[in-house]
């Protein structure tokens, strides 16, 4: 499932990451040239949370979530640059029952954030809790 897209600022990655991950090479230009990245990077956190975002956005405020368990695997593929315009992506890969509680359901996810040439900047396997329908036994 392809969801929405966020252009990415230089103002947004470093006010991110000043708060959040204040390594020069998100937060000083000029320093950030001179990094093995050659300029100013998003922190990929800050990629993971605009993940997130678009993911609530096109799933999950539509969606019965009850929260996540976990995230089993995340990856920062390439670097997220001032400019990029990044579009998300889920598929969903596994799905069971909750075994304590039946009302409840887990689904393991793979998402993707991806630039517009179609390069992978983030990728991340995790489970999402949701509540499942009621079920209504045949008389």
């Amino acid at each position: 499932f392809e969801f929405g897209s966020h252009l990415v600022s230089q103002d947004e990655i470093i006010a991110f990451a000043k708060q959040f991950d204040p390594q020069p090479f998100h937060t000083d230009p000029l320093t950030a040239r001179q990094s093995i990245f050659g300029g100013l990077i998003a922190s990929g956190w800050h990629s993971a949370a605009i993940w997130m975002r678009l993911y609530f956005d096109a799933v999950l405020s539509h969606a019965a979530s009850l929260g996540s368990p976990g995230v089993d695997e995340l990856k920062w593929l390439n670097p997220v640059r001032a400019g990029d315009e990044l579009t998300g992506s889920v598929e969903a890969v596994a799905a069971r029952l909750s075994k304590s509680r039946p009302e409840r359901g887990l689904v393991q996810f793979r998402g993707e954030l991806r630039d517009k040439t179609g390069e992978v900047k983030m990728r991340l396997t995790a489970w999402g809790l949701f509540a499942r329908r009621p079920h209504h036994q045949p008389n």
